[in-house]
């Protein structure tokens, strides 16, 4: 969305190729009063109907999110960078979101070079990521478990499962161990769709002109990673990839999509 109103505006060679995601903090929006056994959800307050009742709804859990967003550019000139950056603050005080949620306050975006090999460019950029964590990609763990005749169901739980178990010492003491099958912070994560229905048009489309299908959630298993441990950009950028033969729709990481155009 922010490419499509830099072109409008005037930067019509801008283009965004990829883009990291870096979270320094979360806060859920949650309540568990005393004695509760769970959490509720800190629902939004939305306007009453006509006869003066709540509307019903889905209840969807919200939270308060503090990141650094990374965006691989081309397109712009030197003489262009003020502009380009004059665009950017206005654009995002006035309208855009980040996933589907408002932005609250933000600092003036930076530009940085980076060039590839050189490791004092990319640690002065990662030291201004801390701390925080970057969503990298884990499919070869799901790929190496189904290899073995697991399905990816239980695969992916498989490297979720937390295991407990205790051992006792010749005095009866009692300590009790927690693992898990690999280290990191390991979690699922949906990576894009994959269509079930062929290309058409459906009743009552949001936009007439582009083609309709319907579509399940593509999902595998992804880990945060602190900036400070990664030796390329590459670990931790992503990018759009369409493969219509095989119906998928997804958001890989650049390193994956690289080995890929290579065959």
């Amino acid at each position: 969305a922010l490419q499509r109103k830099l072109n409008t505006g005037g930067l019509q060679g801008a283009k965004f190729n990829n883009m990291a995601v870096v979270s320094h903090t979360m806060n859920l929006q949650i309540h568990r009063g005393h004695g509760d056994y769970v959490y509720s959800i800190l629902a939004t307050g939305n306007p009453l109907d006509k006869d003066g009742d709540r509307p019903a709804f889905i209840e969807e859990a919200r939270c308060h999110l503090d990141v650094s967003l990374l965006i691989e550019y081309t397109g712009i000139n030197k003489d262009d960078e003020v502009s380009f950056i004059e665009q950017i603050v206005h654009h995002l005080s006035a309208s855009l979101k980040i996933a589907g949620g408002d932005i609250l306050s933000f600092q003036e975006p930076t530009l940085h070079r980076i060039e590839e090999g050189n490791d004092i460019d990319l640690r002065k950029l990662t030291r201004k990521l801390m701390p925080g964590y970057a969503i990298i990609e884990r499919r070869e763990l799901m790929i190496e478990a189904m290899e073995k005749g697991q399905d990816a169901l239980d695969a992916m739980l498989d490297y979720l499962a937390i295991h407990h178990r205790c051992d006792k010492d010749d005095e009866n003491n009692v300590t009790w161990l927690s693992q898990r099958k690999t280290s990191g912070w390991i979690v699922p994560i949906t990576t894009g769709f994959y269509g079930i229905t062929e290309l058409g048009q459906a009743k009552n489309q949001r936009d007439p002109d582009t083609p309709h299908r319907f579509a399940e959630s593509v999902v595998t298993l992804g880990e945060f990673r602190m900036p400070h441990r990664i030796s390329s950009l590459d670990e931790i950028l992503w990018c759009y990839h369409v493969d219509l033969d095989k119906n998928l729709y997804l958001c890989e990481q650049v390193n994956y999509s690289k080995q890929i155009n290579k065959f």
